[in-house]
């Protein structure tokens, strides 16, 4: 039965990977004469008693259950009714049902493509497709590329949609409406356009917003005691971009960064938000003929900083190599914008020694290295080693020392980031971007800076700054050696 398990949940794990439109999945597993059934979900695996096929009253079940099951509609068998295969333009089509934002009350888009799958059994089964207002053409001459994302996601939410402040469509719509009319920060976030909770129909022809409790029924949740409510949410939003990893320098790379970073606090200072999941996930890159940009993605654990209760949230949130340390300790300690800050920090020491594709893959093993240590899975075994790595400039460069010395212009690249670290810490004088790094007086507020700190080309970072170009010209140059030759 044991071996049965194991099957299923790997089968389970290939429908999420491979099936665009499911929700949730039943199974059967059996041994011997037993026959078990499952239904994976969001965030639960409930199965049936055991069903002995040898007696009479086992075959019962098991038939009545089948007979049941064949009688289903799609959407009860864990289908999305709002995702359909189109046999006309062999594509899938996605209805969008909107109470807020530009868009009508109902829209149906055509996929283009599928840029994010569900990569797990369990968790929010993030899924994000790009899509198109028109239907494909069939001419394979013609240009079928869409400028629309939909994100369509079963994220932890708190009570109602009206009364949770962790609903990414409102905060998405917040941002929108902050940075309207702000040009400067054009491209570098995706625009709001419509979504919020998908609703489904009750046993009794009501809507209700579709959750983990209104497509288990009262009577199985009240029997899941804490179990998380997790809602079905679809976004949609203009701004389409490529992964970070298609950078091809670390020019670009740091352009890039300073793009999102950019954004990332003009979107607090006018917003109000602060994002919290800064991680090699969530920046995008894209190109035009200005140049590389960088654009700031997924809301979904970002937070109102006028709420009250926010500084009380301390689930750990984001990638685990990306985590600041206040986020990996899950302590009381005020959120703020040093904490994304870090992140940025970790992804340039990250990416600086495992690279970005293959080309800038190290050849040795990294196994060894300090860094490694960063993507623990125990959280405070993970802050502990990011809180001795930061301590000083003196014990930060043993992690900027093993940079991959086969990337173009690393040297230059490392200056930069211990510049960086000590900037953000060692400098750091603003209470309100305080965060846990500096707390229990394990990092020096006075440490001692490396000589290069007084070199002219380490500029300080002002996230205000209105003269974006000027200002990573001289960073970008010193970092690629192409300075006066006016590639940016």
């Amino acid at each position: 039965m044991e071996k049965g398990f194991a099957q299923l949940v790997k089968y389970t794990h290939e429908i999420y990977w491979n099936q665009c439109n499911r929700h949730f999945i039943w199974g059967l597993v059996s041994g011997g004469s037993e026959v078990k059934a499952c239904v994976f979900g969001p965030n639960f695996l409930l199965a049936s008693q055991f069903m002995d096929v040898t007696s009479t009253a086992g075959r019962l079940e098991l038939i009545r259950f089948l007979v049941n099951w064949s009688f289903c509609e799609p959407s009860k068998l864990g289908y999305d009714p709002a995702i359909r295969f189109n046999w006309k333009y062999w594509c899938f089509t996605i209805d969008m049902v909107n109470s807020n934002g530009p868009m009508p009350a109902q829209t149906t888009y055509y996929l283009r493509e599928i840029v994010v799958i569900a990569e797990r059994v369990f968790g929010r089964h993030t899924r994000c497709f790009v899509v198109g207002e028109q239907p494909p053409s069939l001419d394979e001459n013609s240009d079928n590329s869409g400028d629309i994302l939909i994100k369509d996601a079963w994220p932890e939410v708190s009570g109602s949609a009206e009364d949770d402040m962790r609903d990414e469509s409102k905060l998405l719509e917040r941002v929108s409406n902050g940075l309207a009319g702000r040009s400067e920060f054009n491209g570098l976030y995706p625009k709001f356009l419509g979504g919020g909770r998908m609703q489904i129909q009750n046993a009794h022809g009501d809507s209700v917003d579709e959750t983990t409790r209104t497509v288990l029924g009262e009577t199985v949740w009240a029997q899941l005691g804490d179990l998380p409510l997790r809602a079905h949410m679809r976004i949609a939003m203009s701004g389409v971009g490529e992964p970070l990893k298609t950078i091809k320098s670390i020019y670009e790379l740091v352009v890039v960064i300073y793009d999102v970073m950019r954004c990332h606090m003009g979107i607090l200072k006018h917003c109000q938000i602060l994002h919290r999941d800064i991680s090699e996930a969530n920046i995008l890159v894209r190109r035009d003929n200005a140049g590389v940009h960088g654009m700031l993605i997924d809301f979904d654990h970002s937070i109102d900083i006028t709420d009250e209760g926010y500084v009380k949230r301390t689930e750990r949130t984001g990638t685990r190599p990306f985590m600041s340390i206040n986020n990996l300790e899950g302590e009381l300690t005020k959120r703020t914008a040093l904490d994304d800050w870090e992140g940025i920090i970790y992804i340039f020491c990250w990416l600086g020694t495992f690279g970005w594709n293959r080309a800038t893959q190290p050849s040795g093993s990294v196994s060894k290295m300090a860094i490694a240590s960063w993507n623990d899975y125990d959280e405070m075994m993970n802050a502990n080693s990011k809180r001795r790595d930061m301590d000083s400039s003196r014990i930060f460069t043993e992690i900027t020392k093993g940079f991959n010395p086969n990337i173009p212009h690393i040297s230059a690249f490392k200056k930069f980031v211990n510049g960086l670290r000590a900037v953000l810490i060692d400098d750091h004088d603003d209470p309100n971007m305080r965060g846990a790094i500096f707390d229990k007086n394990i990092i020096s507020e006075e440490s001692d800076t490396d000589d290069f700190l007084r070199e002219e080309y380490i500029t300080r970072p002002d996230p205000f700054h209105p003269e974006r170009r000027a200002e990573a010209m001289e960073v970008g140059s010193v970092i690629s050696g192409v300075q006066n030759e006016g590639r940016f």
